[in-house]
């Protein structure tokens, strides 16, 4: 399956991307279908049914809330965030949905979105929608979201078989020693195989400003994050620090990152704070590979744009490009799914997609960047996904933080080699694929195990 760029930055809305922007999306798909088949003015009620870890976190992650809105024809890329809360108050008032933006059904959110205690095969985060009309079903579909926004059918899921795309890439890859051999046969640095393999669906200008759109739609939600204050929705009675922490640094003056190494630190965790808490609040996002780790690439990115007075828009391309070839190679040999792998899939692949791109705008070699990856992930290993009362918000926020600071270390040790290492990218990603086969279930993103249930303890 090619997979590109913008398949794994995507913008969405907080505070997940399987859990929010996913079935989000699929809601809208399925509203769509009634629309192209005709069914939209016949549909009389619909039901929505949630499984697994959908079922199970649902609530805290906004999933009810996120299935409603694609149901009234949203789509998470371009909804208001701030019109939600209205409109799902309004839905509640009235009882009744205007399905796709168009059709008034009548919507009972106890009897018509249900979260069930069982799970589908195929994936932990499964949902069904059904539709009905007069004289009975009219449509039904089951939807898989399986990390980073992205669904998948159920057709799809049982035959274990990705849809074909027509694209040819020049450069495909499914391994890094596949990536390092195409790298070092043409003389190609990791961010400029993959612009080549881009341009097989898009120009140089449009690849170039819709990676420059990410950047900012970055850029505004760190800005958001910096604004607000108060406390974090959900009950746990999260405050929220980042505006705090940034005034706080701003009296202290501009730190320089080779003299003041802790202070520039501070910044780091400053940039990733904002964005994790702008995410917890239900802002716009963009998944990095996803929500729940979203402020470790724009976090790293900004340190490197914030400290480098030489950087510049194309270092702001290359570095999404060369990250998002080892994210890559996370989703086809593993998973970014905290929901199937735990938070090694979500924390660790961000991690290591960060060291990726920060390595390849400091003129790292192929071989030094699969090492700085290889590091970032290696050292997230084992990384459960226990969120506490089923927010994004403990232990997620300050696990961003912590992971972007470690992704900067990783290339920094990278840079300092020769590239040649123990143990190999390939190795690592295999090992998180194990790993999360391993885990119980409890430990993935069910709040059901880890620090959701010692929290409820005391």
């Amino acid at each position: 399956m090619a997979i590109s760029v913008f398949d794994l930055f995507k913008v969405g809305i907080g505070p997940s991307s399987s859990h929010t922007v996913g079935p989000m999306r699929a809601a809208a798909t399925f509203v769509q279908a009634l629309i192209d088949q005709q069914l939209l003015d016949e549909t009389r009620r619909v039901e929505v049914r949630l499984y697994g870890s959908l079922s199970a976190t649902g609530v805290g992650h906004a999933t009810d809330r996120a299935c409603v809105m694609g149901l009234m024809g949203e789509w998470p890329d371009s909804i208001d965030p701030t019109s939600i809360g209205p409109r799902i108050q309004q839905l509640r008032e009235s009882g009744q949905l205007l399905l796709g933006g168009r059709t008034s059904i009548a919507f009972n959110w106890q009897h018509d979105l249900l979260l069930l205690d069982e799970s589908l095969p195929y994936h932990p985060n499964a949902m069904s929608l059904h539709a009905y009309g007069e004289n009975g079903p009219l449509s039904e579909q089951t939807y898989y979201s399986v990390g980073g926004g992205f669904i998948i059918e159920a057709a799809e899921a049982e035959s274990g078989i990705a849809p074909t795309s027509e694209v040819q890439l020049p450069y495909d890859f499914s391994s890094a020693v596949e990536l390092l051999a195409l790298c070092n046969k043409h003389g190609l640095r990791v961010s400029e195989l993959m612009m080549a393999n881009e341009r097989a669906w898009r120009s140089d200008a449009e690849i170039r400003s819709g990676l420059l759109h990410i950047w900012s739609v970055m850029r505004e939600c760190v800005e958001q994050g910096l604004r607000h204050e108060g406390i974090l929705p959900g009950g746990l009675d999260v405050p929220r620090r980042a505006a705090k922490l940034h005034r706080s640094l701003l009296e202290i003056g501009k730190p320089n990152v080779i003299t003041s190494t802790l202070s520039a630190m501070e910044w780091v965790n400053l940039f990733a704070l904002a964005v994790n808490e702008e995410n917890a609040a239900g802002g716009r996002m963009v998944t990095a590979p996803t929500n729940g780790a979203a402020g470790i690439i724009p976090a790293v990115l900004h340190y490197y744009m914030k400290f480098n007075p030489d950087a510049s828009d194309d270092d702001v391309v290359n570095f999404f490009l060369a990250a998002a070839a080892v994210g890559i190679l996370c989703k086809k040999n593993a998973s970014i799914s905290g929901a199937e792998v735990g938070c090694q899939g979500e924390v660790g692949s961000a991690c290591a997609m960060a060291a990726a791109g920060l390595a390849d705008v400091l003129g790292a070699s192929p071989e030094q960047l699969e090492n700085a990856a290889e590091i970032g992930l290696e050292h997230n290993l084992g990384l459960t996904c226990d969120p506490v009362g089923g927010l994004v918000q403990v232990p997620c926020i300050e696990r961003n933080a912590i992971a972007a600071v470690k992704a900067i270390n990783a290339t920094q040790m990278a840079l300092r080699g020769d590239g040649k290492h123990f143990i190999s990218l390939d190795r690592v990603i295999r090992t998180m694929r194990d790993t999360g086969a391993d885990m119980h279930d409890k430990y993935k993103e069910t709040s059901r195990g880890g620090l959701a249930v010692s929290w409820v303890e005391c």
